[in-house]
């Protein structure tokens, strides 16, 4: 019988000539490190020797002793421990990153500098470094040397003010989304100076601040206060005037999202609701009025949607064409055929935990996709090898650094 066929090789990703050294802890730098290794990147994470990225300990459980988090922020990546506040370990960081194409950082301003490890002597060492450092506040201004985590910059870049219900303090999202964002932002950057070094063959550095990147994605919130003098409030689960746009209870404690304010959409919700005299209701008719009578309206809607089962209504709101959705969770991301048939669910290996499910590479791309090749590595399964490899170091050497404590 003729042997079967090998697998295909899964094709590389877009950044798989790319050499990345992380220097980031906690989220923001190496969630822009996990986008990179996810698309190809050989991201060399560098972390002290002692305990490691923080992360490797946060969670809310920590099963067989182990953060559920780690495993996917570090994923696709090696770990390399190197103690940064020694001089043979800057040395060795400077040898690493002299052949390096992207150097990612997030402490706070100056202390690169402290080591020598700093962008002006970094970009003389190598002309061709693309440098992401990402801070508080950036790396100029009265701001720059504050302590600034994500929650900092979620407030002063204006999304904890109107988080929430109105008759209540500032609510944070469910997750850390001010870092989140400016990792991405710097994944971002770092791309567009690549593409920028392919014509002019010298890197750059990309300044990636937490206000900034929270602040970006605020829409038109200055902007109208400028021209009208508006100040956005709390507006819990609703947009002002976007109607109807809202959660909505279901029979058995279940909820259901509609979303139906554009207005023949609105027409095939009326119709769905066996009441099609609303689209022609003069609080109904348009998107203004309905704006204007959006409390009454959800409340309509609610009085309708909570004597029915959750399945029904969805399967109601797909035959009229009215977007819809349950309220998902892990359990029902799980169990949902669209995120199956997609696979933005996979199952990576992982020495303790066996198979370990999480979250796949997006977005998709056709022809270089994402992809997950291995969950977190353990503190410093990779020093030896990456020390060889890209450093020169002798096994002598490698075992006299160790001796002294610098990897």
């Amino acid at each position: 019988m003729a042997a079967p066929e090998p697998a295909p090789a899964k094709p590389a990703g877009p950044m798989s000539d790319l050499v990345v050294v992380e220097m980031g802890t906690l989220i923001a730098g190496p969630f822009c490190g996990q986008i990179l290794g996810d698309f190809g990147a050989e991201v060399i994470k560098i972390e002290d020797p002692r305990n490691g990225d923080p992360m490797r300990q946060w969670g809310r459980t920590l099963p067989k002793g182990l953060s559920p988090w780690w495993p996917v922020i570090a994923r696709n990546k090696k770990s390399v421990t190197l103690d940064l506040r020694t001089p043979e370990g800057q040395e060795i960081a400077r040898t690493l990153i002299a052949k390096a194409d992207v150097v990612i950082e997030n402490f706070r301003p100056g202390a690169l500098e402290k080591w020598g490890l700093g962008w002006a002597q970094l970009s003389e060492l190598n002309p061709r470094l693309i440098m992401a450092r990402i801070s508080g506040f950036g790396q100029t201004g009265p701001y720059a040397g504050r302590a600034g985590f994500g929650l900092v910059g979620e407030s002063m870049g204006g999304l904890r003010y109107i988080t929430g219900d109105p008759d209540r303090p500032p609510a944070r999202a469910g997750i850390s989304i001010g870092d989140s964002l400016t990792g991405m932002h710097a994944a971002l950057g770092i791309s567009m100076a690549v593409h920028a070094r392919d014509r002019t063959g010298r890197g750059q550095l990309i300044d990636a601040a937490l206000y900034e990147s929270v602040f970006a994605m605020m829409e038109n919130l200055v902007t109208e206060y400028d021209l009208t003098g508006y100040v956005r409030e709390r507006s819990g689960s609703i947009l002002p005037g976007l109607a109807p746009s809202n959660i909505y209870p279901c029979a058995e404690d279940e909820m259901i999202l509609i979303g139906a304010n554009g207005d023949r959409v609105f027409e095939r919700l009326a119709a769905a609701m066996s009441r099609p005299e609303l689209k022609d209701d003069p609080r109904f008719c348009s998107h203004q009025s309905r704006g204007e009578h959006q409390a009454v309206l959800d409340a309509l809607i609610a009085d309708w949607t909570r004597t029915r089962a959750l399945e029904g209504l969805l399967a109601l709101m797909e035959e009229h064409g009215v977007p819809a959705s349950r309220v998902y969770r892990a359990p029902e991301m799980l169990a949902d055929p669209q995120f199956a048939a997609r696979e933005a669910i996979i199952e990576a290996d992982h020495p303790v935990f066996g198979g370990i499910k999480m979250q796949n590479a997006f977005p998709k791309l056709s022809e270089t996709p994402g992809s997950v090749r291995w969950a977190g590595p353990a503190l410093g399964e990779h020093t030896e090898a990456v020390l060889r490899e890209r450093a020169g170091c002798s096994d002598g050497r490698i075992e006299e650094l160790r001796r002294k404590g610098v990897i």
